[in-house]
């Protein structure tokens, strides 16, 4: 990053042309000394360039008096000075018989905004500030304190024309959205035309300023360019970066299951109202071994599962659904870092995520960030809080009784995620947005019933004592058809202690006890006939449950149709990224 920094404060030394800083042009005359000083670390740092050529970085502790790193930058600058002298033949016969060059002294000095000069007893921190003037020797440099900087750029490795390209953008003082965005394409050769000559790269067309970029057919075959300029959004701008594909644009899938329900959602939703969507995603975890291509998968293009593959139609899809709150599941932690997190974003939506215990893979909520901001996070393990959480320990007494189902209880790496969100115009409407992955197995019944027993529970602890009142959002993989007890019990409110699903693994694994939670929850989007269609089973597992009494359903998207899900047998496929659908409605306050 230095070097490169050094290279452009080379090349922009004199210019008329250099780039903004504080909101205006620096005199053509005028060098630039950057200072990074953070409060929460004892030094700063001062880069500049002598006129020499020769970089500088120092380290300097910031309550260290002004004299001090006044007196190291003389002595850097002199050495620097000597050198060039000693270069210099003429120069060197002049020094005298012994040969050395003559000791040199530069006067340096630190100068406020208005030409008065700091003293140097004022500690570092307080008189490196922003506008300040640096003069050594004859050369004065304008102090830039913290500029924007960019200190991550990168694009994704697969990119499909007709899908949103969205940049990984990191920076030190500056924000995405305050960033200059500038696209360009490769100017494909003329037909017939000779090849450039050795060395030359290519030639760049411009093509968008927008953050997020969607290649068009045209561009298939032809590789991108992104340029990123920084800023803070104060008007200050920092030195701008720049990142080409790996690879050319190709061609996308055509038809998307998805393509039909955004029909239903260009637009985000009015004021009052909350889109939602709760999305399995295919951990890549599961989608990339030998067992997933052979067994589960075996109907679906091995290219269709790869992970670049995938993450170009999830965020086409997911960004055409203009939610305002997405709680998913199976989301790899490098997935939700690089990709989703970065992408969303660019689209309004601030995530959160909830890494599952001893896995890559967890739970992602985003929010609009426009609609709500967020309160308070209360994610919890249920292994961990039924072990040490007080509100779980009733529930852990009776589960005491049962070692065996205890035991696998307590070795399941399933958590749940509670966010509780405030509306950003109406501050008292407040919200409890909760998101979980209950355990898989088809005869796990007993274990879902006790990890959904802890997730009400801790609900009901949010929502009825630290937030009274406030409507609840519970979505999810429940891994639970309609006709299971654990659907049961959030729906009706309560489970008797002869349940069937209290021995769904044989005897020697029943736990019998009766279950209650408060809350008057249904399923917003009802009961489809399935959420996850694979080739040996399909089934209604996932579900949006609301509280009746506080919120109402508005509409609901349409699935897609039979006959698209098994355009391609079943899912995942070249034209759906997940085996599992996405749930969406809109709700409304009452």
């Amino acid at each position: 990053m230095w070097r490169r920094l050094c290279s452009a404060l080379r090349r922009l030394r004199g210019s008329p042309a250099a780039v903004f800083a504080g909101g205006g042009r620096l005199p053509a005359a005028m060098e630039r000394a950057v200072v990074r000083c953070v409060p929460s670390e004892p030094k700063l740092s001062l880069r500049f360039v002598l006129p020499d050529g020769s970089a500088r970085h120092m380290q300097r502790d910031q309550a260290e008096p002004l004299g001090r790193a006044l007196a190291r930058i003389a002595t850097n600058a002199a050495k620097g000075h000597g050198k060039t002298g000693k270069k210099n033949k003429k120069a060197r016969a002049e020094d005298g018989p012994s040969g050395e060059a003559a000791a040199v002294t530069l006067a340096v000095r630190l100068f406020s905004c208005d030409g008065e000069e700091i003293a140097e007893e004022m500690p570092n921190s307080a008189a490196w500030q922003d506008g300040t003037v640096l003069q050594i020797g004859e050369v004065q440099y304008r102090v830039e304190r913290n500029p924007p900087a960019l200190t991550e750029l990168q694009l994704p490795r697969s990119l499909l024309a007709g899908f949103p390209v969205c940049p990984k953008v990191s920076a030190e003082f500056a924000a995405p959205q305050h960033c200059l965005f500038r696209w360009y394409r490769e100017q494909r050769p003329a037909a017939g035309g000779e090849a450039a000559a050795s060395g030359d790269g290519p030639t760049w067309v411009e093509m968008s300023a927008e953050r997020v970029f969607t290649p068009s057919n045209a561009l298939v075959g032809l590789r991108l360019k992104l340029q990123c300029t920084p800023g803070d959004g104060a008007q200050r701008y920092g030195l701008p970066r720049e990142v080409e594909s790996s690879g050319p644009v190709e061609a996308g899938p055509g038809a998307c299951t998805f393509d039909s329900r955004h029909l239903y959602t260009k637009k985000v939703c009015g004021e009052g109202s909350v889109r939602t969507v709760s999305y399995n995603i295919l951990a890549d975890t599961y989608a990339q071994t030998e067992f997933s291509r052979t067994v589960l998968y075996p109907y679906c293009a091995p290219y269709a599962l790869e992970l670049d593959y995938r993450q170009n139609l999830l965020k086409k899809e997911l960004s055409g659904y203009s939610a305002d709150l997405i709680c998913l599941q199976e989301v790899d932690k490098s997935v939700f870092v690089d990709s989703l997190a970065p992408a969303l974003d660019a689209f309004g939506l601030e995530g959160l995520f909830k890494i599952k215990e001893k896995q890559h893979e967890g739970l992602a909520t985003f929010y609009r960030r426009d609609k709500f901001s967020l309160l308070t996070q209360h994610d919890i393990a249920f292994s961990e809080a039924l072990l040490s959480d007080p509100l779980q320990k009733e529930l852990c007494d009776k589960l005491a009784k049962y070692p065996v189902v205890q035991e696998k209880v307590l070795q399941r790496s399933s958590v749940l995620q509670v966010s509780v969100l405030q509306s950003t115009t109406d501050p008292s409407r407040k919200i409890c947005v909760a998101n979980t992955h209950l355990y898989w197995h088809p005869k796990g019944g007993n274990i879902r019933l006790i990890q959904i027993a802890v997730a009400l529970s801790h609900i009901r602890h949010i929502a009825c004592d630290l937030y009274p009142s406030v409507p609840v959002i519970f979505c999810g993989d429940f891994n639970s058809i309609p006709s299971s007890g654990t659907y049961s019990f959030i729906s009706s409110g309560g489970i008797d202690e002869d349940h069937e699903d209290w021995v769904s693994n044989g005897e020697e694994e029943r736990c019998n006890m009766p279950l209650s939670h408060p809350f008057k929850l249904i399923s917003a989007c009802g009961e489809p006939a399935y959420t996850n269609y694979v080739g040996g089973f399909h089934g209604c597992l996932d579900y949006i449950f609301i509280d009746k009494n506080a919120l109402d359903v508005e509409q609901v998207i349409p699935l897609p149709s039979h006959e698209e899900v098994t355009t391609h047998q079943a899912l995942p496929s070249v034209s759906h990224p997940s085996d599992h659908i996405a749930l969406i409605c809109d709700l409304k306050w009452k």
